[in-house]
């Protein structure tokens, strides 16, 4: 199993909360259970986002956060961990997930569908990059320096909360959802390149080239 990385801001308070529910569930709940929990929740986010009911679209995002986040802790408060399969099975959920949430933005008349599009892909471009160093450090982080999944979940809450309470804004025909998320794309853009940067030579200095001369 690898390391977690978890250096976010909520990481310490959100792992207490977490064990503290995983603790009090029955019996008969499972962490698959959990992880199809989170998946409804994801595709009803996206019909709620969609139909402009960004209320239910900010509470969908409490309880995938519930599914999501505690499938893995049940696994591990019960010794119950099935490492390859949960860490398959876990991040296709993912994956599936920020695409519903970016196409349910995207489809709303409170976004383009380009710009939650080109949120996606790069939200998928950060993950893709956690999965290569797993394999080529043996470690996982979950977040990019102080900000994690949590935290984006709490900032979109908040975002859809000012939307659903009738605040607009207008720029060069964007939305304040198209701003913000393209405004995203843009610092997680910078913050991958910088990673992949420092991974890059990080890895060079542990396998430099030692090929002989033609």
């Amino acid at each position: 199993m690898q390391d977690r990385e978890t250096t976010f801001l909520l990481a310490r308070p959100e792992r207490r909360l977490l064990r503290a529910i995983a603790a009090r569930l029955p019996g008969w709940v499972r962490p698959d259970h959990l992880t199809v929990l989170a998946l409804a929740a994801a595709v009803a986010f996206a019909v709620a986002a969609a139909t402009g009911h960004f209320w239910t679209a900010a509470a969908l995002l409490v309880v995938h956060w519930f599914g999501d986040s505690l499938d893995g802790t049940l696994a591990r408060v019960r010794h119950a961990e099935r490492p390859r399969y949960g860490y398959y099975v876990d991040h296709l959920a993912d994956a599936f997930a920020t695409v519903a949430v970016g196409l349910g933005l995207g489809l709303s008349t409170s976004m383009h569908l380009v710009s939650g599009l080109v949120l996606v892909v790069a939200y998928l471009a950060l993950s893709i990059n956690s999965y290569l160093e797993t394999q080529a450090f043996g470690r996982f982080s979950l977040g990019y320096g102080r900000l994690g999944p949590t935290e984006a979940r709490i900032a979109l809450i908040v975002l859809l909360a000012v939307v659903a309470l009738g605040v607009e804004v207008s720029w060069l025909g964007l939305t304040l959802l198209d701003v913000v998320a393209l405004a995203g794309a843009a610092i997680m853009g910078v913050a991958l390149a910088a990673r992949a940067c420092g991974n890059v030579k990080v890895l060079a200095a542990r396998e430099p080239y030692r090929g002989a001369a033609p």
